[in-house]
């Protein structure tokens, strides 16, 4: 993870609050954020707010077969998930993690789009272990797809540091432009902080050189800098790009 980013997110799917807090110990332990989930239907609630990196679902829940779950999954969310019962969850990157040692389970698992399998009882180091790879292959993948992001008819391309307006008019950032951008489209409708925002640079209280960075943004990319429809000033806060994002492959 680089210094720049918030601790990728994993939401741990299990009735038995014993093995969940395990997993979630061990999670923490390793720099991983993580959210639990008692059912799938609690699970399938906290997706229309949260955007986990990966999810760990137990197949045996109390509330909905774990087929039918990861289905729903699926097509509720793009995230990664990881099994935790022997069956498979819907929508991401998946891990199987269950006490269903049938090979028909790990098959259907698999062939349903699980990333890996493992058995309960787990190893917990082998587990992180996993699930790192998991999350380094889906951002492997998110870099190759994830090259234009799309914004109120303007394109910015995270290949060449170059922001097209909807007119055609083109825009070459510098280095230090690219940078906030890409926070900024990655992160977007989310207040960020100034630290985040200057990456691992550590910032004194009177540093202003975020601020210098933002105005010079705002000067390319807003109509009306001093009434910002993009770059919000959140007084106290930091600062929230206000956008729909969507993204596309450089090929384009």
């Amino acid at each position: 993870m680089k210094d720049n980013e918030p601790a990728k997110l994993i939401v741990i799917v299990e009735d038995d609050p014993d093995v969940a807090k395990i997993i979630e110990q061990v999670l923490a332990d390793f720099g991983f954020r993580t959210v639990w989930c008692r059912s799938a239907g609690d699970l399938l609630r906290r997706l229309r707010t949260l955007a986990p990196d990966l999810c760990i679902i137990d197949l045996g829940l109390p509330d909905m077969d774990g087929i039918e779950a990861m289905q729903r999954v699926r097509a509720q969310s793009g995230c990664g998930i990881l099994i935790l019962t022997g069956r498979a969850h819907s929508g991401c990157g998946i891990l199987i993690l269950t006490g269903r040692a049938h090979v028909s389970d790990r098959v259907m698992g698999l062939e349903l789009g699980a990333d890996d399998y493992v058995l309960k009882p787990f190893e917990p180091r082998e587990l992180v272990a996993r699930v790192r790879s998991i999350v380094r292959r889906r951002e492997g993948s998110e870099t190759q797809a994830r090259q234009i992001a799309e914004f109120s008819g303007w394109r910015f391309n995270l290949g060449n540091n170059t922001l097209t307006a909807p007119n055609g008019e083109e825009h070459a950032l510098s280095t230090a432009e690219a940078d906030l951008l890409k926070v900024f489209v990655n992160n977007p409708n989310r207040i960020l902080q100034r630290e985040k925002l200057m990456g691992t640079r550590d910032l004194a209280p009177n540093d202003r050189a975020i601020d210098v960075r933002i105005s010079r943004l705002r000067r390319k990319l807003e109509p009306d800098p001093q009434s910002p429809a993009f770059i919000k000033t959140v007084y106290g806060a930091g600062y929230l790009f206000l956008a729909t994002v969507n993204w596309s492959g450089g090929a384009n």
